[in-house]
């Protein structure tokens, strides 16, 4: 079984995680670095672990989180297909299965809320971990928060935690949200796509999910 530490020590994968966050840093947007990609990995095995999925698929969508965003290199646009086929050039290098090669593929190629499909337990994992990571520490520079929705949103929120609870097959993401910096209309008008897609997401997981906003759902 290829591990986490081992894609994560690839001298590719490194250059790909750094370059594609200061490209994505150059043009506006939020960190998608070396954070975004440890949250992603973290929350998504700690997803599938909770509900018992076995060790291996575990391992997979940790990987997928880690990797999703490497196609920025090449460009924001169709990044989830740039990272897929970007992943599955490395992966194959350090001989992971190509069963295993292509779930990870398919996860990461499907990872946009905009024209993502949810194809198994790893691509669901996944997007429910990357559409959960909104928190001020993404946002580059505080002299955008004024004029940047996305970064207003982000820095609005102080805390953020995906709670699973297995036994109700419930998923939950927590915030707490400074309303003084931006209020809860600018919050669903970036993400409501995101947490549409973490619904779908849950569901093919036959979990609920749910978004908890300063104590209230």
């Amino acid at each position: 079984m290829i591990t986490l530490e081992q894609v994560k020590n690839h001298p590719d994968v490194k250059v790909y995680i750094k370059k594609a966050n200061d490209f994505l840093g150059v043009i506006g947007y939020t960190e998608h670095g070396e954070r975004h990609g440890n949250y992603v990995a973290k929350n998504a095995r700690k997803i599938l672990e909770e509900l018992g999925y076995d060790a291996n698929s575990c391992e997979l969508a940790a990987i997928a989180g880690y990797i999703h965003d490497i196609g920025n290199v090449v460009s924001r646009h169709s990044h989830p297909e740039h990272s897929a086929h970007l992943a599955s050039q490395f992966l194959k290098e350090l001989h992971m299965p190509v069963e295993d090669r292509v779930l990870v593929m398919s996860a990461v190629g499907n990872h946009d809320e905009g024209a993502c499909d949810i194809v198994s337990p790893v691509s669901a994992a996944l997007i429910i971990a990357d559409k959960s990571d909104v928190h001020r520490s993404r946002v580059r520079s505080l002299k955008e928060i004024k004029f940047d929705i996305h970064d207003r949103v982000n820095y609005a929120v102080t805390k953020s935690k995906l709670h699973m609870n297995a036994q109700n097959k419930t998923i939950t993401l927590i915030l707490d949200i400074d309303k003084e910096i931006s209020d809860m209309v600018e919050y669903f008008e970036i993400f409501t796509a995101r947490m549409v897609a973490c619904r779908r997401a849950a569901k093919l997981l036959e979990c609920t999910f749910d978004v908890k906003v300063n104590g209230s759902s």
